[in-house]
């Protein structure tokens, strides 16, 4: 059986593309708490490969760009856009991370709430309209 996250590192670590992905790293650690781990600088003011770390978790981000991967992984075409895929992100006070959230200019797309399953949640939108999800249920833990 494969260790629990809270005693090992993450070994799934989503990636993501932004237009702005300078803007993107700065906001992301001023609106979902985020940290720097690594950034690489690209030409022209873009991001070569950002790592941002939250507790034992990561996310890795770039620029967009008409490299190799982007012809697989570009930003949505409208910040509305449906998506496909989105993470979730246990925090230990959703309403504290929502109100910081929201300060920043996340786009609430479903208000916090109290979840039939455990916990609390809500979900929002970044700034290029990537969809985030934030919640107190912590499906490692299972005291």
């Amino acid at each position: 059986m494969a260790q629990p996250s809270k005693t090992s590192p993450a070994t799934i670590i989503p990636t993501l593309r932004y237009r702005d992905a300078a803007g993107a790293t700065d906001w992301l650690c001023k609106a979902f708490g985020f940290e720097r781990h690594l950034v690489v600088p690209g030409e022209g003011g873009t991001i070569a490969h950002a790592q941002l770390v939250r507790g034992n978790g990561m996310i890795m981000l770039g620029s967009a760009g008409e490299d190799e991967f982007g012809r697989h992984q570009q930003p949505l075409e409208r910040p509305d856009a449906p998506v496909s895929q989105s993470p979730y992100v246990i925090v230990a006070d959703v309403d504290a991370h929502h109100a910081t959230a929201v300060a920043a200019g996340a786009q609430v797309v479903m208000a916090p709430k109290d979840e039939d399953y455990g916990g609390r949640g809500y979900s929002c939108r970044d700034m290029e309209g990537n969809l985030w999800n934030f919640g107190s249920y912590d499906l490692w833990d299972e005291g």
